[in-house]
């Protein structure tokens, strides 16, 4: 974020984060309320050993002021994350999966995060996770430009990896038809998520596997790879997290909030990021990192575990097989055949 986006999202926010000064004492400006919520998120400094010493603040008071900033991010930016609302809208996605990533008939790449976080007072096991850290769990579709079109934050660390997504709201809204997703249209994801007619998933690779399943694989990865860099590029601008975040639950649910509608912002303000991403090589079959991989060591996002492929429907096992054939046939590309030798 350059110095005149700042000025953009300061103008967008003040009105929500200002308050008024009193005979006692003066309010904290709007300004350096928004650069302290921004450096937090970009460094993931300590509130009590760094960013109330910088900024000559109180922890207590930054703690204080930090939610509401996260929200008013939020509220201003809620535009550039909202879930489409027309049939035309998932139609322009499906159009980018089949142009970039040779996918048919494709809504978006589904994954999910362990944001890890310190562990909360007075809540048990809540948000214990198999991993044995403490976590806010973040499930997100993201678009074929890298782009968040949907998430669902706050549920509980210690819920099984393969329960996240039956129970979330994103699931009960496609299922009970909320969404206006075209017919016969697929959401791509890992072997984390359960195999549906509406998304697909990996054949399982533990046994040998065909040249067909190979290929099916393959072209279902690089699809699949679009959530995955999105999730690299958000963790690589906001470096909070990439160690446990210090902060309440509540506020941590806000924080991920602003990130990814930040995320989207940055992204469709800023053709000229400086955060790359991952490049096929088709002569060779390699694949060149993005910048975003640098980053190593990061111990803030854990993925999901995966599970195991079962009590599957017959409809969605025959839509991945037509996916296998159709990728095989009729759509077929000349470089496939490298990437799975």
């Amino acid at each position: 974020m350059n110095e005149e986006m700042f000025d953009i999202l300061l103008n967008k926010v003040s009105k929500k984060i200002q308050k008024e000064d009193t005979v006692m004492r003066n309010a904290l400006p709007a300004n350096l309320k928004l650069q302290v919520a921004c450096r937090l998120l970009a460094t993931g400094d300590s509130l009590a050993s760094t960013l109330q010493y910088l900024y000559r603040v109180p922890k207590c008071s930054i703690s204080k002021f930090l939610p509401d900033v996260f929200d008013a991010i939020y509220e201003a930016l809620q535009d550039y994350i909202m879930v489409p609302q027309k049939e035309s809208e998932w139609q322009g996605i499906i159009n980018e999966f089949e142009l970039k990533w040779n996918f048919p008939s494709c809504i978006g790449a589904i994954d999910g995060k362990h944001v890890v976080i310190q562990c909360p007072s007075s809540t048990g096991s809540q948000y214990f996770n198999y991993k044995g850290t403490f976590s806010i769990v973040l499930l997100a579709l993201v678009d074929g430009n890298y782009n968040f079109t949907c998430v669902d934050i706050g549920s509980y660390g210690s819920q099984s990896d393969g329960g996240i997504f039956s129970k979330s709201n994103f699931m009960k809204a496609i299922e009970t038809k909320q969404l206006k997703i075209p017919e016969n249209s697929v959401i791509v994801g890992d072997d984390a998520f359960p195999l549906k007619s509406y998304l697909m998933k990996p054949y399982p690779r533990r046994y040998q596997q065909t040249d067909r399943e190979k290929i099916y694989n393959y072209r279902h990865c690089r699809a699949r790879r679009i959530v995955e860099n999105a999730f690299g590029i958000m963790a690589s601008r906001f470096r909070v997290f990439r160690k446990p975040i210090l902060l309440a639950p509540e506020t941590t649910i806000k924080l991920i909030k602003a990130s990814c509608a930040l995320h989207n912002w940055i992204r469709k303000s800023n053709s000229t990021s400086s955060i790359s991403v991952d490049i096929e090589d088709y002569e060779s079959g390699c694949i060149i990192p993005g910048t975003w991989r640098n980053d190593v060591g990061s111990e803030g996002m854990v993925p999901l575990h995966a599970t195991q492929e079962r009590n599957f429907i017959h409809e969605a096992r025959q839509k991945r097989e037509e996916l296998a054939d159709y990728f095989i046939g009729e759509r077929a590309v000349n470089w496939q055949h490298k990437m799975i030798h």
